[in-house]
C-alpha cells in the first residue's frame, strides 16, 4: 500500500518533462538523396546536437508533442520548423547558391537551351574512359552564345601515343582533341603588358577538310611567373605502391619523374610522401626542399605490394597537406597511380564527391596517370576536374621529363582559377558553328542541373581552341572587300588564386581571314592535330580527310628543332599504316 501511495505521489510531483515522444524522420536533398551527418537541434533539448545517421535517418526522444527542430549542414540552407514528434517526418534541405554550383555535374562546354542524346559508358580491355558526345553544328541565329572551360590537361595525347606505339587503335573516347592541342603549348599571342595575367588572340582561316567553311582559332596565353619569386610550395606526393604498380612503366617511371621534380625545389618548399598499397603510410613527413638527398632516398625506397585503398590514402594526403598548409603559398597534392582503386569508395561519383569536399581547403590536385590494361582514365580525369587541378599521362621517360621539368611551372603553379570563356557569335557573319573538342560526358549532359565550371591555368601555359564556322554571304563579301567585321565577342572569366573576385576581360574577334596555307605555322600545325584527332575518333565531320592530308599540312608547319612536333609526324604515319592495314584486311 505504501509503495502504491509513493508512486502516486511521485507521479503528482513529476513535471510534464518526463512525458516522452519519439521523433523519427529522414533528411534529403532536393534530388531526393538521403543526407548523412546533418546536425539536428530540438527546442526541448536546448543546444545539445543530434545527427542523422549514415542512411540519412534519425530518431530522437522529445518531451513535447509539438517541438521545434532546426537542421543544418555545410553547403545547405538551415531549416527551422515546428514538428509533430509523434509522426514520422521527411525534410528537404536546399543547397546554398555556392554549393549548388559545385555539386552539380560539370560541363566542358555549354550552349544555351541545347540538349543532347544519350551515349554508353566505355570500358575497353580493363581500361575505363568517360563516354562523351561530340559537339555538333549549332545555328547561330537560334543559339548565338556558347561557352567552354579552360584547363591545362594534356593526358589524351600521350595516352593516344601509347596505343599507336603498341600498334593498337586508341578507343574513340580516349581521344580528346582539346587535350591533344593543349599538349603542344602552341603560342600565337603577342607580348604581355605589365599586370596582365591572360591574353587572347583570335585568327580566322580556311578549313582544310571543308573548303566552304572557316576555322576560328582562339589562343589564350597565361603570363609566365618567375619561379624564384613564387610563394613557398607545399607538395604532398600521394603515390600508389599497390601490386598493380609492379611494372617498369608504372612505379619505376613515377619514381624517376618525382626525382626530376625534386631538383626544382627550393629551401622554402616542403615535400611529404604518402603511399598506399595494402595500407596507407606516411613515408616522409614534411621536409624542406633543401634536403633533396633525403627526399630522393624516400622515393627510391618505395616498392609495390597489396591492394589499392585509394579513398583512405586521399584522405590521409589531404590531412597532411592541411597540417603543413602554407598560407598564401602553393599547396598541392600530386596523385600518381594507374587509377585502379579497389578498396573503399571506388566509383567515379564517390571519388568525385570525396575530392570535391577536400578541394574546399584551397589545396590543388595534380593527377599523374601511368600503365595499361587496367588504367582508369575516367577516374583520374574526374578527380583532377573536381580537385581544382590538372591531369597528365606518362607513357615513357621523355614524358616524365616534359611534365616534371620542362613544364614544371605550367603543371604545378596555378595563375588563374575557374577559367572559362563565353563566345557570342554575330549571326550576320556566322550561320553555324561547331566547337571542336571539349566534348561533354554523357552523364553531365543527361543531368538537367549541370553547369559550366572553369578550369585552372598554369604559369606560361598556352591553350588553343578551335571553332569550325559556316560563313554567311556577308562574311564572304567582307573578305573580298577587306573589311574587318566583328565575327564574335569573347568574355573571359577567371579568378586570381586566393581571391573570390571574378575578373572579366572582353575581346572582339574580327574577320582577319587568311587562307590556311598562308597562316602562321602554329595555326597550320594546330589544324593538322585537329584533323589527326578527328580521324582517330572516326568523326563524321572529317569523312573527306586522308592521312596524307594531315602529313602534308604538319610537315610544312613544324618548328625547326621541335622534337615533340617532329614526333607527331611519326605518329601520323603509324596511324596511317594501322588504320589502312586493318581496313584492307577487313575488306578482304
Amino acid at each position: 500500500m505504501r509503495r502504491i501511495l509513493f508512486t502516486l505521489l511521485l507521479a503528482s510531483l513529476t513535471p510534464p518533462l518526463l512525458c516522452q515522444y519519439y521523433l523519427r524522420g529522414e533528411v534529403k536533398d532536393e534530388r531526393g538523396r538521403l543526407l548523412p551527418n546533418v546536425k539536428i537541434k530540438l527546442f526541448s533539448k536546448g543546444d545539445y546536437p543530434f545527427y542523422t545517421g549514415s542512411a540519412g535517418t534519425f530518431g530522437i526522444p522529445s518531451s513535447l508533442k509539438i517541438d521545434t527542430v532546426c537542421f543544418s549542414s555545410e553547403g545547405y540552407e538551415p531549416l527551422k520548423t515546428p514538428i509533430n514528434t509523434s509522426q514520422f517526418a521527411s525534410f528537404t534541405l536546399k543547397m546554398t547558391a555556392g554549393s549548388l554550383h559545385n555539386a552539380r555535374s560539370k560541363l566542358s562546354s555549354f550552349t544555351k537551351d541545347l540538349f543532347e542524346s544519350k551515349s554508353p559508358f566505355a570500358s575497353i580491355n580493363g581500361e575505363s574512359y568517360s563516354a562523351t558526345i561530340e559537339n555538333h553544328f549549332i545555328n547561330a541565329s537560334n543559339f548565338p552564345e556558347t561557352g567552354f572551360a579552360l584547363n591545362v590537361d594534356r593526358a589524351s595525347y600521350s595516352n593516344v601515343r601509347r596505343f599507336l606505339n603498341q600498334k593498337s587503335k586508341p578507343p574513340s573516347y580516349a581521344v580528346r582533341i582539346e587535350e591533344m592541342l593543349n599538349y603542344f603549348n602552341l603560342n600565337c599571342t603577342n607580348n604581355f603588358s605589365t599586370g596582365e595575367v591572360i591574353k587572347i588572340k583570335t585568327n580566322i582561316t580556311s578549313c582544310p577538310w571543308n573548303p566552304s567553311n572557316q576555322l576560328l582559332f582562339i589562343n589564350l596565353k597565361a603570363n609566365k611567373i618567375n619561379l624564384e619569386n613564387t610563394p613557398a610550395t607545399n607538395f604532398v606526393f600521394l603515390i600508389d605502391v599497390s601490386g598493380s604498380m609492379d611494372m617498369p612503366n608504372r612505379l619505376p617511371l613515377l619514381q624517376n619523374g618525382f626525382k626530376l621534380l625534386v631538383e626544382n625545389l627550393r629551401e622554402k618548399d616542403t615535400v611529404s610522401i604518402v603511399t598506399y598499397g595494402g595500407g596507407v603510410a606516411v613515408m616522409l613527413s614534411p621536409t624542406s626542399g633543401s634536403s633533396k638527398k633525403k627526399i630522393v632516398e624516400a622515393i627510391e625506397g618505395l616498392s609495390p605490394s597489396g591492394s589499392t585503398p585509394g579513398e583512405t590514402a586521399i584522405r590521409a594526403a589531404y590531412r597532411l597537406a592541411k597540417n603543413s598548409f602554407i598560407k598564401g603559398g602553393n599547396n598541392r597534392v600530386i596523385l600518381a597511380t594507374d587509377g585502379d582503386f579497389n578498396v573503399g569508395q571506388t566509383s567515379e561519383k564517390e571519388l568525385e564527391d570525396l575530392i570535391f569536399e577536400q578541394s574546399k581547403s584551397g589545396i590543388y590536385l595534380t593527377c599523374l596517370g601511368v600503365g595499361m590494361g587496367n588504367y582508369k582514365d575516367s577516374k583520374l580525369e574526374a578527380l583532377a576536374r573536381k580537385g581544382n587541378g590538372n591531369f597528365a599521362y606518362m607513357d615513357n621517360e621523355r614524358e616524365a621529363e616534359k611534365i616534371m621539368v620542362e613544364e614544371f611551372a605550367q603543371t604545378m603553379y596555378t595563375v588563374a582559377n575557374n577559367v572559362y570563356l563565353n563566345v557570342e557569335f554575330n549571326n550576320e557573319m556566322v550561320k553555324e558553328y561547331r566547337l571542336i573538342g571539349f566534348d561533354n560526358k554523357t552523364e553531365a549532359l543527361m543531368d538537367t542541373s549541370s553547369i559550366l565550371e572553369g578550369g585552372e591555368i598554369g604559369s606560361g601555359h598556352s591553350l588553343l581552341s578551335i571553332f569550325e564556322i559556316t560563313p554567311t554571304e556577308k562574311n564572304l563579301k567582307s573578305i573580298q572587300i577587306g573589311t574587318l567585321q566583328s565575327v564574335a565577342s569573347l568574355n573571359l572569366n577567371y579568378r586570381i588564386p586566393g581571391s573570390d573576385e571574378v575578373i572579366q576581360d572582353l575581346y572582339l574577334s574580327t574577320l582577319n581571314y587568311t587562307p590556311l596555307e598562308k597562316a602562321e605555322p602554329s595555326l597550320r600545325f594546330a589544324a593538322a592535330v585537329t584533323m589527326f584527332g578527328g580521324m582517330l575518333k572516326q568523326s563524321d565531320f572529317l569523312k573527306n580527310v586522308d592521312w596524307s592530308d594531315i602529313t602534308e599540312i604538319a610537315a610544312t608547319s613544324i618548328e625547326p628543332g621541335n622534337l615533340v612536333q617532329k614526333e607527331f609526324l611519326g605518329l601520323v604515319e603509324s596511324a596511317k599504316k594501322l588504320y589502312l592495314h586493318k581496313k584492307k584486311k577487313k575488306s578482304t
